[in-house]
Order: C-alpha cells, then structure tokens, then sequence
C-alpha cells in the first residue's frame, strides 16, 4: 500500500550539521545491556532498527575515560583501538542500510563511582549522588575537580571524538544531562564552584560550551555534533534574564551544537512507565526549545502512533521523532508507516521491561518484541521466518504465551489452531490491562490478534474447553500447551519462601478478582510477588479502603527496575492507600490481620475485612500431563507461564522460542565475545 499522504512529513530529509538525515526518525542512544564485551550482539541489534527505516540509530552512552565507569550496570567504552573496532561493526552495520550513526560521549562523574577502575569518582563541588537504590549506593564520595581534571575531561572528550570518527560514527553526542559530569556543571545543586565554571548559569554553561568545541574541532568538522541535554530541573527555576533556567542555558548554547537532544532529568520521568504517564509526556517541559534555537531538535515521549508524530512536527515542537522503547518494540515502525501498514505496528507498552534490562545487567527484553536481543545469538528477525511449517499445530491457550506461539507458527507456514476456554483471546491480560494504568498493555494482545486474523493457514476457536481426548481427537501433527499459571493463596515466612495456603474466610487471590470476586472492604493486600499486579490490585480497590502490606522495604519493589516504584508511592498517597513495609502476613480471622516485622518477629494487628495474597504463582497443566502419557515428547509441547510462571515477557519468549524450535533441530546458540587491546598493539609496543 502506499503511504499515507498526511504521513510524509515524517519522511523529508533533514540536515544536521554536516549530515543528512534521509526522514525524521531518529532512534536516539538508549542502553542495551550490549558493551563491547558482545560486540555482535550489539551491531545486529541496531542494525535492526537501520533496516527498519530509522534515518538515524545511535548507540548507547560511551565512557570517554577509564575515571568513569558505571559498574555494575552495562557500559561501553571509547578507550583504544578495541573499542574502535568493536563499535565499528555497529556502524558498518547501519551504514548498510543507508542511515547515520551516532555515539554517546559520556562521562559520569559523581554518578559513576568506578568500582571497577577505582578511580575517585570526579565532581564540579565534590557532591555526591546518594542513591537510594542498592546498586547505585556507594561509600565512594567525589573529589572535587581541578583546573587540570577540566581540561583533562575536554581532552577525553576530543580524544574519544576521533576514536569515535575512526570507528565510522557520523554523529557525536555531549553528554549533559540524567545527573551525569557535563550536567552536574549546569545544576547548581552540584556546583558550588567560585571560579569561571561556577556561580552564573552563564558561567554554568561554559564547560559544556567547551566540550562541544573540542569534538567538533576534534573532527574538523566532519562530523556532526550533538547535544543532550536534560530539562526538567532547569525548566522549573526562574531566572533573571529569561523565562527559566533551560530558557538560559539555550539561549547560551542555541548555536553551540549541530542538534539538540531535550529530555528529562530522572529516569522515573524521562522514561516513564504508561501506566501512569501518556505518550508525549516531555513535551510540557520541551516544548520552547524550537523558539530559541534554529538548530533540529530531538526529544522522545514513547511515541506510538503516527498522528501524533506529525503533531509534533508541524506544531514546532520537534524536527526529529525520537525512539528507544518504540524502536526496540517495533524496529520496522518507520518502514511500516512509509509503506502503508500502521496497522502492524507493534506498539510499545510502556511496561518497561528493556530498561530493567540495564538495571538488572543484562541484554535488553522486550514484552512486545521477543526478538530484542536475539539477533545475532539465535538468529531472531522480528519481521521474517522461514517458511519451513508444513504440519498442523493445535495450540491450547490463548494469554500471551499461546498467541505468540501460534503466530509464530502461522508465520512458518503450519497450519494453525487455537483454542482457549474463555470468550476472549488475551488469558491473563483479559483482566490484568483493566487494572487502573494498565490499559495500553492490551496491546501485546491486540497486536497479536489483528496479525492471527489476516492470516488464511489460523483457525481461531474461543469458548473452547478442550479435554485430553479432544485434543487427540483433533489429529494435529504438535500440540502446544500454554493454558497459563494460577495464584495461590499462600503465606511466606521471613525468608519470603511461600508457606502453606492460609485457611480463613474472605482470603482471595488475583485469580479470584479476575473471576469477579469483589471483596468486602477495608482490604489488606499482601503482596510478595513485589512487581506491578499487588500495586496495581491496590489501586483497584482504593475506594474499599485498602492497606498495602510487603516484605519489601519498598511499594512494588521489583518495580525499581521499571521505574515504576516512585510513581506508585505518589499514587498510594494520592489514593490515600496506606502502605506497611518489610512485614509478613501470619494470620487472618476475617476481622484482623496478624503481621511480624520480617527481621525481628516482632507481632502487629491490622483491621481489615478482606486479605488478597499477591505472591506465588504455580504453573503445570493436567491437560499436558494426560497427554503426556501417549504422545510423544516430540509431538508435545509446554511453554509460556504453563511452563515457568512469570511476567508476560517471560511468557511470550518462551512461546516464540517454542514456535521457533518445533520441529527444527536444537539450533546453533552463538556465542559473543569481546575484542582485546592486546590484538591491536603495535608491534614495536608487544611484549
């Protein structure tokens, strides 16, 4: 089909600098987990997005210098000719598909406190960035910085400049923002400093001015040069001379870089989960950029759907749409929108499980997409499959895990059957996306759905309660089973393993809610699952009157990693839902709660007329096991939350996985590993 005529804006040309974008999409640098330690994972991984129609795809942040490393959170580096070559795959990879390459010069400062090198952690004043998450807590302070350590961080910057051009890089970002060295310079919550570095927010500006000066003249102008810069503390302070401090700090700059990257100051913000902020959140804090600079503008605000994009454009507010979740999401979104298939975007949720991926150390996940990160390793295209399927497949059970399988199966080519107990396709998303905030996670089913029903080779039979013997009698040539998890209604100890179910009357568990149990208020809910269903069961229930009970010192506190746990404390305050941490239920007679403090025992009582558990989920299927007994294992598949409860990206990896290992031979698993400086010593210099 051809594209949409009120979508070619989208797609113009656009320069930045001595470059030429070739439309507005522009996938901005996001962490990956991918450091040059997997350097093929990593080019696969963007190249994807290059392939996908996206004009510009950078990579994530790059440390200039050994005085900042981020461990133990992933990170690239720029430090020698290994680094060169390692992201040198990347940009030849991207160049491949006709789109710009950008790098992120970063330099952490009081925010990088350098476990691994152990060097002091640098700062304009010496202010350290007290965390209060574990792994970001350190008893390292900064030193503060010298006239020397500046120049030295500027020659870091330009020595990095012209590693980064070698490696093939067309765009070089300064980094200033998201707490880190450039941005503690700006902040004046970090710099106290008297000199000409410190004080005026003119002369805030200056080392960021500098830096910029140095990658440009670095590259001699070949490349271009990129700001990024965060808004949100600036935007909200006055100043003497502007409407605010970002109004300034622009003003001082508008001409300094070749293009302007807005976003936000913190995470919780900048990257902000859909349950509780909508797409184009940043444009409130960025949205005066354009009117003090004529330099393009980037910013991001998961956007999803094409209108708004071109809303962004025309009402001035952005030159470039920016991407990370909804790259990751859907790397084909550009192409799909340039050839006329918004309908098979696979829109981003907003659950945030990729940048959990950072936080937890590893390659990025992705809820929509089970191929992020699979490239390379398995394989994985998240728009292509070999049309090897010539049997049939039934599969039992349609919640996440079911859909993905059976669409993945489609798309080889078996003729596919699913079937699920209930009305509606969706399991445990039927339910969970009508949670408040949850909503657009529908969408892993609606995607799902609309691609199934185009297809001639899928019969889809709802309302289908199928027993072994219907199975059998079906005669497909592989059954799949992903009929899902149920909850329990167990209690845990101290060590927060479950116990046994706890036997009272008004006990319910999530399953029961989904059924439509409504509870008697007020309600306690316990929640040692410690992601987002407890929270979210809490918030359901406000207007009963709800205490929420964890064993964690924390609301949600898995949801750290998602950004979510700051954004639940506000709404449990807002929803007046009183909050009991690092405790565990003992007891429940229908009128008290009985509590113990989870590290001295010591015994409380709470009122409550209703206990919902939110903590142990128990998977299995007596359909598999009773067919189990005369298929064979070949013919017979489990996957999904049937197989190993957990969160829906868990569920529908493992129903991809399943669909693209059925009836192949164990495929080859890739293994990366990273380039040594040693192999690029000259020889002169080798021992």
């Amino acid at each position: 089909m051809p594209r949409d005529p009120r979508f070619d804006i989208l797609f113009e040309p656009v320069r930045i600098g001595p470059k030429l974008a070739r439309n507005r999409f522009f996938q901005v640098p996001h962490a990956s987990g991918m450091t040059n330690a997997a350097p093929h994972v990593r080019a696969a991984f963007r190249e994807t997005k290059a392939e996908g129609g996206w004009a510009v795809v950078s990579t994530g942040a790059c440390s200039v210098d050994p005085s900042s490393d981020d461990s133990p959170f992933p990170f690239a580096s720029l430090w020698d000719r290994a680094d060169i070559r390692s992201h040198a795959l990347m940009t030849e990879a991207v160049h491949r598909h006709g789109a710009l390459a950008a790098v992120e010069l970063w330099h952490g400062g009081a925010a990088a406190v350098n476990r691994i090198t152990r060097h002091p952690p640098l700062s304009p004043s010496g202010v350290p960035w007290m965390a209060t998450h574990v792994p970001f807590m350190s008893s390292a302070r900064p030193r503060v910085m010298d006239k020397a350590d500046i120049r030295d961080l500027i020659r870091w910057h330009a020595e990095a400049a012209v590693r980064a051009e070698e490696a093939g890089f067309d765009i070089l970002y300064v980094y200033a923002g998201m707490g880190y060295l450039p941005y503690q310079f700006l902040l004046s919550d970090y710099n106290h400093r008297t000199d000409d570095y410190g004080g005026s927010v003119r002369n805030r500006v200056r080392l960021v001015e500098q830096l910029i000066d140095a990658v440009r003249e670095a590259t001699k102008g070949r490349a271009a040069v990129a700001l990024r810069i965060s808004m949100q503390e600036l935007r909200a302070r006055p100043s003497d001379v502007a409407p605010t401090e970002a109004h300034e700090v622009i003003g001082y700059l508008k001409d300094a870089p070749d293009l302007f990257d807005v976003k936000m100051d913190y995470s919780s913000f900048d990257c902000a989960p859909s349950r509780y902020t909508p797409e184009g959140s940043h444009e409130a804090v960025v949205d005066f950029i354009k009117s003090v600079t004529e330099k393009p503008v980037v910013g991001v605000g998961r956007f999803t759907s094409p209108d708004t994009m071109v809303s962004m454009v025309r009402r001035g507010v952005l030159d470039f749409i920016g991407g990370a979740r909804p790259s990751i999401a859907d790397p084909f979104l550009p192409r799909k929108i340039e050839e006329g298939r918004v309908e098979d975007i696979r829109e981003c949720i907003g659950c945030n499980l990729c940048i959990s991926s950072w936080h937890d150390g590893v390659w990025v996940r992705c809820t929509q997409n089970p191929t992020a990160g699979e490239e390379w390793r398995r394989g994985w295209h998240p728009e292509t499959l070999r049309r090897d399927g010539a049997g049939s497949v039934l599969v039992v059970g349609g919640g996440p895990a079911g859909l993905e399988a059976a669409l993945t199966l489609a798309r080889r080519g078996h003729q596919v059957a699913l079937a699920d107990r209930a009305r509606d396709f969706g399991g445990r998303l039927t339910w969970e996306s009508r949670l408040p905030g949850l909503g657009q996670w529908h969408r892993v089913v609606d995607y799902r759905m609309g691609q199934l029903r185009k297809l001639p080779n899928v019969q889809l039979y709802p309302a289908s309660d199928l027993t072994a013997q219907d199975v059998r009698d079906f005669g497909a040539d592989h059954v799949v089973v992903a009929t899902g998890a149920g909850w329990l209604p167990h209690l845990c100890g101290a060590n927060e393993l479950p116990a046994g179910p706890l036997v009272a009357p008004r006990v319910y568990t999530p399953d029961d809610l989904a059924a439509g149990i409504v509870p008697e208020g007020p309600v306690a809910v316990f929640d040692y699952d410690n992601y987002y269903l407890g929270s979210a069961v809490a918030e359901s229930l406000a207007h009963l009157g709800v205490t929420y009970i964890t064993t964690a010192g924390a609301a949600a506190a898995w949801g750290f990693n998602t950004n979510e746990q700051p954004l639940v404390h506000q709404s449990f305050a807002a929803k007046g839902i009183a909050l009991r941490t690092l405790e565990v239920v003992t007891g429940f007679d229908g009128k008290e709660v009985r509590l113990a403090q989870i590290f001295s025992g010591e015994e409380r009582r709470i009122a409550a007329r209703s206990l919902v558990i939110v903590g142990y989920r128990a998977g299995g299927s007596a359909l598999y096991d009773a067919l189990a007994a005369d298929m064979p294992p070949d013919r017979l598949h489990l996957t999904g939350d049937a197989n190993a409860p957990g969160a829906i990206v868990h569920a529908i990896y493992q129903g991809h996985k399943t669909a693209r290992d059925l009836g192949v031979a164990q495929p080859m698993v890739r293994r990366d590993a990273p380039f040594a400086a040693r192999d690029f010593q000259l020889p002169e210099a080798a021992e």
